[in-house]
């Protein structure tokens, strides 16, 4: 079992490794729209740490980049995947009102615009 024509199967993460490289120095994306987004909604989740290695971010939402990614609305499909997927790893997803006191923000759209920017993670050039 574990070998299936002279190969071996080991388990692990699921990714290329060859297209992504950490890169901790980067500076953080800011977004690209600096309107408020209070009212809109994002998904508030157990705390879990940055996965960059060497940051000591804890984030209590889904974030990309340390912003928290919002919503225009509550029943966005999008919105509901991510909040789906947080429940699957036992984040504890709830839909909350965004609110400017739990931090600097960025629509999802613009962040999926941008390209997705994770910090810590960059594809390679």
């Amino acid at each position: 079992m574990g070998r299936v024509e002279g190969e071996e199967f080991h388990l692990g993460r699921a990714g290329v490794v060859e297209e992504i490289e950490p890169d901790v120095d980067e500076e953080l994306w800011t977004g690209e729209d600096n309107e408020s987004h209070a009212g809109w909604f994002c998904v508030r989740t157990n705390p879990f740490p940055c996965p960059a290695a060497g940051c000591g971010f804890v984030a209590e939402f889904m974030t990309a980049a340390h912003l928290v990614l919002v919503w225009e609305e509550r029943d966005d499909p999008n919105l509901l995947r991510h909040a789906q997927r947080a429940k699957e790893v036992g984040r504890n997803p709830r839909v909350v009102t965004y609110e400017p006191s739990y931090g600097p923000s960025a629509s999802y759209y613009a962040w999926e615009a941008a390209g997705r920017p994770v910090h810590g993670v960059r594809g390679k050039t």
